[in-house]
């Protein structure tokens, strides 16, 4: 079972609540070592004084801030403790916004957040459910390892989550960071209407155990290819761009191409398509504020802003996502 990397409480208004943040995701990618060429002999990285050449010991290192070209503040670390906000042990939220506001740019790093004791899940699941109804998010600064987080803390099917977000002065323009950017938006004809036909045909539920690391995938196949002296298959040049004259054609054969029995796509749909007609029937006979009440039972987030119609689809693919986990 994993271990906390942080402990405290969260605050929303005069409630709070114990908790703990998990590392959310891992790495999956394959690391080398650096060895010398022709040689199994490892390099090592170590800190030398560039004037001198000599190693230097980690206890005589200190942190410098370039003032000028050569002029170097140093600062000790004690100072930089008496500055800092101390261990933080409470993460206070101070206002709620919406889901859909959040641009996923000043998204970071992922935790989720457990109680600490059976005692605090009432309070927990109040404040997760409460999230989920609403669609809206958390936010709060906390001090984690010497350093402030902006976060964001929303709510998933069973788990709150806590979100590192980047401040706002790390977030660059894009109007002036980027080379090129279309000057206007796209105007309704027949492209956009056929690039929508093929948005639809290749739209499905979203699964990420669908989706795998293939580079990664073929790192592992290569370093095992040549461990046994074998050859492997190189990978395919890029596509080359698309010419505008022959949009419409690369159009029309992709939407063809999408809606054709055998693309995965399609198969997820007619799948899908299978699965829902019955449940949904039963769900059409249901008054809004049925479906709302059942809505509320599962934890549909979002659910206070939904139409009849969009109650319906939520909790059909609620139903499914049942399916699966039952299965």
């Amino acid at each position: 079972m994993a271990r906390a990397i942080w402990t405290g409480v969260i605050t929303f208004g005069l409630a709070s609540v114990p908790v703990g943040l998990y590392t959310a995701t891992e790495d999956h990618t394959v690391h080398f070592h650096q060895l010398q060429r022709g040689t199994a002999d490892r390099i090592r990285n170590r800190r030398v004084n560039e004037r001198t050449g000599k190693e230097v010991e980690n206890k005589d290192i200190v942190k410098a801030f370039e003032a000028a070209e050569g002029e170097y503040v140093v600062i000790d670390p004690d100072e930089l403790d008496e500055i800092a906000p101390g261990r933080s042990k409470a993460i206070e939220i101070s206002d709620f916004v919406d889901l859909a506001d959040m641009e996923p740019v000043y998204f970071a790093r992922t935790y989720y957040v457990a109680p600490r004791g059976k005692e605090h899940l009432k309070v927990y699941e109040l404040l997760r459910a409460a999230l989920a109804e609403a669609d809206k998010a958390g936010i709060a600064t906390f001090v984690m390892r010497g350093r402030q987080y902006l976060t964001a803390l929303r709510a998933s099917d069973q788990v709150l989550v806590l979100q590192t977000l980047h401040w706002a002065d790390e977030v660059r323009d894009p109007g002036k960071e980027l080379p090129e950017l279309p000057s206007g938006r796209a105007g309704r004809g027949k492209e956009l209407d056929m690039a929508l036909q093929l948005v639809d045909a290749l739209s499905s539920e979203w699964e990420p155990a669908r989706y795998h690391d293939t580079y990664q995938e073929k790192v592992r196949e290569l370093v095992k290819a040549k461990a046994e002296g074998r050859d492997i298959a190189l990978a395919e040049e890029a596509p080359e761009a698309t010419n505008v004259v022959d949009l419409m054609d690369v159009l029309q054969h992709s939407l063809d191409q999408a809606r054709s029995p055998g693309s995965g796509a399609a198969e997820q749909r007619k799948k899908q398509a299978a699965e829902s007609p019955a449940q949904k029937s039963e769900l059409r006979r249901m008054s809004k504020s049925e479906l709302y009440q059942q809505a509320s039972d599962q934890n549909v987030p979002g659910r206070s802003k939904m139409t009849r119609d969009q109650l319906i689809d939520a909790l059909a693919r609620a139903g499914r996502r049942g399916k699966k986990k039952a299965a």
